[in-house]
């Protein structure tokens, strides 16, 4: 790999964001709101919600998921895109086992070894989806998790339904983790982008601690950036 040029760096350049929720509420739809010509490799059929906003798009063969998924990766090329939308994520992973359990010796269980594949394949799947030139957005299922503390305190906290193994790499190589939520009384959306206790959340991107979906992806530049950008210039 070429040495970094530290002076054409910029953070909000090739974005990598992952949301999570309840079924339903609208992560596939948040897409439309995305700059750009957006492609989407959907994992099942809800991105057909974004009939007329998308420059392309694959749905995975749920009976055969890893050798369709290669049949895309041969074809699909990110310098023709602004952006790249994997759509539920942790659909992917619930296909996968099942491809991985019809090889099994019934047919129908999964054996050991298959957690510790699925734990390879998928860190070096992501790692190359985040290598490319465009930005990424990944939605996912929402689901509670035990924490320990250090203290020996436990809690549930809300976080993407992904198994351990891959979940907490995800998290930490994405720029933003959100988990959308909506208000109960008028149906309004929003994005959690600052956590606690109770809920995984992280924006490394801007200084928002949450949003209206249809502001996600208007990422703002705080007062150093725009410092920082003047003095790129003037050198």
């Amino acid at each position: 790999m070429p040495e970094i040029n530290i002076q054409t760096l910029d953070k909000l350049k090739n974005w990598r964001v992952l949301i999570y929720g309840k079924q339903g509420i609208g992560k596939t739809s948040t897409a439309k709101f995305i700059p750009g010509k957006t492609y989407v490799l959907g994992f099942d059929k809800s991105f057909k919600v974004l009939a007329g906003h998308l420059a392309g798009a694959w749905q995975i063969d749920a009976k055969k998921p890893i050798e369709d998924l290669n049949k895309w990766s041969e074809s699909f090329d990110p310098t023709k895109y602004d952006n790249l939308v994997l759509d539920d994520i942790s659909n992917f992973e619930k296909i996968w086992f099942q491809e991985k359990g019809r090889e099994s010796k019934n047919g129908i269980s999964n054996e050991l070894q298959h957690y510790s594949q699925w734990t390879n394949y998928f860190l070096r799947f992501i790692e190359w989806i985040y290598d490319m030139p465009l930005n990424v957005y990944i939605t996912a299922w929402e689901t509670e998790h035990p924490i320990t503390t250090a203290s020996g305190q436990q809690f549930n906290q809300y976080g993407p339904e992904l198994r351990d193994s891959v979940r907490n790499v995800l998290m930490g190589l994405s720029d933003v983790v959100g988990r959308m939520i909506k208000k109960p009384d008028d149906g309004t959306r929003g994005v959690i982008l600052d956590g606690d206790e109770g809920t995984y959340a992280k924006n490394r991107l801007d200084q928002r601690r949450g949003c209206k979906v249809e502001d996600l992806f208007k990422f703002q530049k705080s007062d150093l950036d725009k410092a920082v950008d003047k003095i790129k210039e003037k050198k």
